[in-house]
Parts: C-alpha cells; sequence; structure tokens
C-alpha cells in the first residue's frame, strides 16, 4: 500500500478547498489565519486535511431558517461584523438580524448612506427575505437613516439617535454597510469609536461587509478589525460560520 499517496489524498491545497466550495482562495487562507479551518503548513503552501474540511462544514451547517441561527448569538449590548459573500445574502443578514430585533420588541434602524441603492429597492430586499417593513414602519419600528458622513459620521449620528431614544425604553437594533471599497484606517478608527458609544446604552449594532471588500484588507489590518468587534458573522453560498469573542483565559 502506498501510505504517501493515501496520506496526499487526505491533504487539499487551499485551490482545491476554494473550487469545492466555490468561493475565493483568499477566503480560505482567512479561515486558516483565523483558526476557523485548521491547516498545515508544508514548505511554501498550505493544506487541509479532508477531515477537518468536513468538521468545518458540518459546524456551518444552517438550520431551517438563518434568524434560528442568529436569535441566540446577539447579547445587549452588542457590537459585531457581518460579511456575506454577496449582496443577495447581505440583504438576508440584514433581514434575519432585524427579525430578531422585532422578536425583542426593539426599534431597528438601517443607515443607507454607504449603500449604492436607493431606499425602495432596500425596502424590497428586506421584505422579499421576510422581514415585513412596510407594517414596522407603520407603528414607528423601522426606519432607514441617511448618514451624511458613512466613515466619520456614525458615530455622533448613532449618539444622536440612542439620545433620542433614551426614554422609550427599546433596544435600538442597528445596522451599517460597507459594500465598496472604503479609507480602512479611517473606518478603524470610527470602529473604536462605536464601540465606546455602544458600552453605554442598550443597543445591538452590525457593521456587514460584503466578502469582496473584507478580501481586499492585508491581514494586520483585518486583525485590527476582528478586535474591535465582540461577535462575526461569515454569511455564504457554502455555509453560515458564527464566531464570539472571549476574555483571555487565566494562566
Amino acid at each position: 500500500m502506498d501510505e504517501g499517496g493515501a496520506a496526499n489524498r487526505e491533504l487539499l491545497g487551499v485551490e482545491d478547498v476554494a473550487r469545492y466550495l466555490g468561493v475565493r482562495p483568499t477566503t480560505v487562507y482567512r479561515w486558516c489565519r483565523e483558526g476557523r479551518l485548521p491547516c498545515l503548513k508544508i514548505g511554501k503552501g498550505w493544506r487541509i486535511r479532508r477531515s477537518a474540511l468536513e468538521d468545518f462544514l458540518q459546524r456551518g451547517e444552517r438550520r431551517q431558517r438563518l434568524v434560528d441561527h442568529l436569535r441566540p448569538f446577539f447579547t445587549v449590548p452588542d457590537h459585531v461584523i457581518g460579511v456575506a459573500e454577496d449582496l443577495e445574502l447581505l440583504d438576508r443578514l440584514d433581514a434575519a438580524f432585524f427579525q430578531v430585533g422585532e422578536a425583542r420588541d426593539g426599534l431597528l434602524i438601517k443607515y443607507h448612506a454607504a449603500d449604492p441603492r436607493p431606499p425602495a429597492d432596500l425596502r424590497r430586499a428586506l421584505t422579499r427575505h421576510g422581514l415585513e417593513v412596510a407594517r414596522l414602519e407603520r407603528e414607528g419600528r423601522f426606519a432607514f437613516r441617511d448618514d451624511p458622513d458613512p466613515v466619520r459620521g456614525r458615530v455622533e449620528s448613532l449618539r444622536r439617535l440612542l439620545t433620542e431614544e433614551a426614554s422609550g425604553g427599546r433596544t435600538v437594533w442597528v445596522t451599517y454597510e460597507w459594500v465598496e471599497s472604503i479609507d480602512l484606517e479611517a473606518a478603524l478608527g470610527q470602529q473604536e469609536a462605536l464601540a465606546a458609544a455602544i458600552d453605554a446604552h442598550p443597543c445591538v449594532v452590525k457593521t456587514s461587509v460584503l466578502q469582496p471588500v473584507a478580501d481586499q484588507w492585508p491581514p494586520p489590518l483585518q486583525r485590527r478589525v476582528q478586535r474591535h468587534y465582540r461577535g462575526q458573522i461569515w454569511l455564504a453560498r457554502a455555509g453560515l460560520f458564527l464566531t464570539r469573542s472571549a476574555p483571555l483565559p487565566a494562566a
């Protein structure tokens, strides 16, 4: 028996995994760097065991609905980032996020200045994915807001919103988007300030990023981005993956 050949068949290259899952090789590299997908460094290349890939896919299997996965994921207050493979999945993630907020009697706000689509198109997309936007708007529980400066103006806009709603007793559920290339250094500064503002209020803030945008970020900046969020959501055709930051364990 050719034990070396059998071992090689058990090891997959990054390109093999990317083709199998229908994602970019940069996405597989990111999973490996983040520790989500265990891998081996052999020479100059990375290899993934078939068994590790099978475990990875089992962890990402969907329940019946996306909202079922997200319902126990969010805490109050919370600050999470979601990476979606395409606009269709980004809309689906937004709709499920707001459905969780609706079930908790929250006030739902979508900032849309960073999304080139008009509110009418966004309203139809959310409705198509199961959020009853028209009813929630009539009840005063959902609103679109135009952020005049999507990179530098979000912190003050969020603070004003939270001050306005402080007496209402409702948790505020807010989404932002990065669907086009941005000045990442400026965005990181914004996220640091957002994190400080969120801690003092009953709110849940999600920033959604298109995967092609996230793939442009160099690894050191990706790690800096991740440090600003308590949770991470990755949604692609291959599956859904949820991770939570945890305090450093005691020695």
